[in-house]
C-alpha cells in the first residue's frame, strides 16, 4: 500500500504539510516593490497568496471547474501535456490509491491550484476587475512550485514535470532506510529541543514540519521516530502518534533526493518572481531566479516552518490571506496561528457563482478612486 509523504494536520485530518526544528530567523528582507495595499470598502488590505501541500489532493478536484471555466480547463490540458498522459482525468476521476501516490498527487495538485488562480481571474475579468499581485507568495511544501508558477518564477509545464520527478525521487531516497513520520500534537514549543536531544540517540531525527503552535511533524528512522511518540507524550504532548507514510520527508533521509534535484533543477529555467517568495526553513524573502532554485533543493532536507511564514508576513503588514487550491488546509492553520487576520479559501469563494474577494481592483485604472 502506498502511503503519502509529505503529512499535513489538521485539528481532524492528517495531509502533507512539515516544518523545520526551531532557529533562528533570517534577518527580514524587503518585499517585492512592485505591491501596494488596496482598498475595500475604505478600508486598506494587504494580502498574500499561500499554496497548499501534498495531502490536500482528493478525487474530483477541479472536475467542476473544468466545465465551468475555460482558462481552467485549459491549465488542466497544458498540464496534460507536460507529462504526455491525463493527469486531469486521474484529478477527476481517479482511482483514489493512484492519486495518493506522490509522483501523481504532487502534480496533480499543482496543476489544480493553478486551475484555481486562473478561474478566479477569469471571474474578476468578467466582471470588470482584476487580481493584483499579492505581496507575497507562499508554498507549504510542495506548494512552493505552485508559489512559483504563480508568481511567473516558472512555466507550469516545468512545474508540472518537476514534481512528478520530485515524487519519484523522494520515494526512491527512501529506498533501504526504515523511515518514518509522526504527529505531536499539544506539545509546548519550548520541549521541542529536549525531544529532538532524546530521539535523536536513536537514529536520524529532525523536526520536519511546524505548522501551528502546538502542532508539529517529526521525521526520520524509524526507531528515533517510534522513540520520539513515547518521549512527546512524556514531555506534556496531548497526542503524538506513527503516521502511515513510508519516507521521511523534510528530514536527512532526503539527501539523495536533494541531489538527484539540483541535477534536474539545474536545467530548468527561473525567473525573477513578480512579487517575494518565503523560503520554507527560515522565512526569508526570495526575490530572484536562482533564490527559487535553490529553496527546491534545501527544502526536502531542510523542513518548513509555517509557523514563522505566516508571522513574517503578518509583520510586513499583510492582514487577508488567500489559500490557492482545493480544501483548507492552510486556511485553518493560519487561523490559529494569526487570529486577527482574514484568512480564506479559494475552493469557498469558487463554490458559488462570483468572486468575492476584499482586493479586487477595477480592470480600467479610471476607475480607480
Amino acid at each position: 500500500m502506498h502511503a503519502r509523504t509529505e503529512p499535513t494536520l489538521t485539528p481532524a485530518r492528517m495531509g502533507d504539510h512539515t516544518s523545520t526544528q526551531p532557529r533562528t530567523r533570517a534577518p527580514p528582507r524587503p518585499s517585492a516593490p512592485n505591491h501596494k495595499p488596496f482598498a475595500a470598502n475604505g478600508v486598506m488590505t494587504t494580502f498574500a497568496f499561500v499554496f497548499p501541500g501534498q495531502g490536500s489532493q482528493a478525487v474530483g478536484m477541479g472536475r467542476a471547474l473544468f466545465a465551468a471555466s475555460p482558462a481552467a480547463a485549459a491549465i488542466f490540458r497544458t498540464a496534460d501535456e507536460a507529462l504526455g498522459e491525463s493527469l486531469s482525468s486521474l484529478a477527476f476521476e481517479g482511482p483514489e490509491d493512484q492519486l495518493n501516490r506522490t509522483e501523481n498527487a504532487q502534480p496533480a495538485l499543482l496543476a489544480t491550484s493553478i486551475a484555481y488562480l486562473s478561474a478566479a481571474h477569469e471571474r474578476a475579468h468578467a466582471t470588470g476587475m482584476t487580481i493584483p499581485n499579492p505581496r507575497f507568495y507562499a508554498g507549504h511544501s510542495m506548494g512552493q512550485y505552485s508559489a512559483m508558477v504563480a508568481a511567473s518564477a516558472l512555466t507550469l509545464p516545468d512545474g508540472i514535470r518537476l514534481v512528478r520527478e520530485r515524487g519519484r525521487l523522494m520515494q526512491a531516497s527512501g529506498e533501504g532506510r526504515d523511515g518514518a513520520m509522526a504527529a505531536v500534537l499539544g506539545l509546548d514549543d519550548a520541549q521541542l529541543p529536549e525531544l529532538v536531544r532524546r530521539a535523536s540517540e536513536q537514529g536520524v531525527f529532525a523536526v520536519a514540519n511546524r505548522n501551528s503552535p502546538g502542532q508539529v511533524v517529526v521525521s526520520g528512522e524509524r526507531a528515533a521516530i517510534e522513540a520520539a511518540a513515547d518521549i512527546a507524550k512524556e514531555l506534556g504532548a496531548k497526542r503524538a502518534l506513527v503516521l502511515p507514510v513510508s519516507v521521511a520527508a523534510h528530514s536527512p533521509l532526503m539527501t539523495e533526493a536533494a541531489k538527484g534535484m539540483r541535477a534536474t533543477l539545474a536545467g530548468v529555467e527561473f525567473r525573477e518572481p513578480t512579487a517575494a517568495l518565503l523560503a520554507n526553513a527560515d522565512a526569508r524573502a526570495i526575490l530572484d531566479g536562482e533564490g527559487a532554485r535553490a529553496e527546491l533543493v534545501e527544502h526536502l532536507t531542510a523542513g518548513v516552518d509555517w509557523v514563522s511564514a505566516v508571522q513574517r508576513m503578518t509583520e510586513d503588514g499583510v492582514d487577508t490571506f488567500l489559500e490557492v487550491g482545493p480544501g483548507k488546509v492552510l486556511t485553518n492553520l493560519i487561523k490559529r496561528i494569526a487570529p486577527e487576520a482574514t484568512a480564506i479559501a479559494l475552493d469557498d469563494v469558487l463554490a458559488g457563482d462570483g468572486i468575492d474577494l476584499p482586493f479586487l481592483e477595477p480592470s480600467d485604472p479610471a476607475h480607480l478612486s
